[in-house]
């Protein structure tokens, strides 16, 4: 690969911000998080590299699959690795935005209303089962995801960074949940599902004498700190003209496709970017190659693709969408130097 696709017109490393130590430690400290998923939790390496880019890349993310294969542990234990504030939240169709946002409450004492702040200040939340909240109190998330920051009683309230959501919902058990809003799953960087671990890892997982308690075995990498600087590394990660020409045709041949209805948004190509920088950064370059767009493409895109009603399967949407996004990658032409 010549400097073409190494960030001829982004910049080198000089011109761009980044520097080779931190891109070092940013690559050494998520490979440290990802074992740690990985050995703890026997969950597949290429999810915990998912996770963990799409914190990298300062986004927030969605798991969806069925029930009872840890997606709720992986978000609880990812939260652990990094360290910082965390919360969690379940989420129940009876829950309303203030017990997200926080409320004004008033003080006899002090003669004013104060500001209790709610679940959503933390470093990282864990809001379990998403879809079972009602749309009002969804749309409270918004904000928060979209902003870095809650508006309460016309006050807006900063929230602290890093700042990370991982949300989790069930694809089954229709029966008392409302589906996520296309602009609400435009605020998830990332959507991916687990499926079934394979026969060795789920064996290990029933003869593990602490199976109970996996997140035990989950020690903290980093603190809140040295996570704002991976962040930080990853936003000076240089794009290339042609790789960033490679994103925008991505996200836009799905803007053309038969059986979509609405394609991809910019938002898509540039979530798309953030997470090529970030897998450039764990991986401990300072430039992003095509590899690292094609290896997100489909849990970056296809959460966001609204498919027509020729398209519906009525079973898996979702999965209908992320074929279409593999037929995309696998038919746009790559840059080649």
């Amino acid at each position: 690969m010549t400097h073409d696709l190494a960030g001829d017109d982004a910049g080198t490393n000089e011109t761009n911000g980044t520097n080779a130590a931190d891109v070092a430690e940013t690559a050494r400290t998520a490979g440290r998080i990802i074992d740690e998923l990985t050995r703890a939790l026997s969950s597949s390496r290429e999810v915990a590299s998912l996770a963990v880019a799409t914190f990298v890349a300062s986004g927030h993310l969605l798991l969806e699959d069925v029930p009872g294969v840890g997606k709720t542990t992986l978000a609880r234990a990812l939260a652990r690795a990094i360290g910082g504030d965390i919360r969690r939240i379940q989420f129940t169709p009876d829950m309303l935005p203030g017990d997200l946002t926080g409320v004004n409450v008033w003080s006899q004492a002090e003669g004013r209303f104060v500001f209790h702040p709610g679940p959503l200040f933390a470093n990282i939340v864990i809001a379990d089962e998403i879809n079972r909240a009602n749309p009002k109190t969804q749309s409270a998330m918004l904000e928060a995801m979209g902003e870095g920051r809650i508006s309460v009683d016309g006050e807006s309230h900063a929230l602290d960074d890093p700042y990370f959501v991982v949300a989790t919902q069930n694809p089954i058990e229709l029966e008392g949940t409302y589906p996520l809003p296309e602009a609400q799953l435009d605020r998830f960087m990332a959507c991916t599902g687990f499926g079934y671990p394979d026969e060795d890892a789920e064996a290990a997982m029933v003869s593990a004498p602490d199976w109970a308690r996996p997140l035990d075995r989950v020690s903290t990498v980093c603190d809140v700190d040295t996570a704002v600087r991976m962040r930080g590394t990853a936003r000076r990660i240089a794009v290339s003209r042609p790789v960033a020409a490679y994103v925008v045709a991505l996200t836009r041949a799905t803007r053309h496709r038969e059986g979509v209805a609405y394609g991809a948004s910019p938002r898509a190509s540039l979530a798309l970017a953030a997470m090529a920088r970030a897998a450039a950064a764990i991986d401990g370059r300072d430039y992003v190659l095509p590899d690292d767009v094609q290896r997100f493409a489909v849990p970056v895109i296809a959460h966001r693709l609204v498919l027509d009603d020729a398209m519906r399967s009525g079973e898996s949407d979702l999965e209908t969408a992320r074929d279409v996004v593999r037929d995309v990658v696998a038919d746009v032409p790559v840059p080649r130097a």
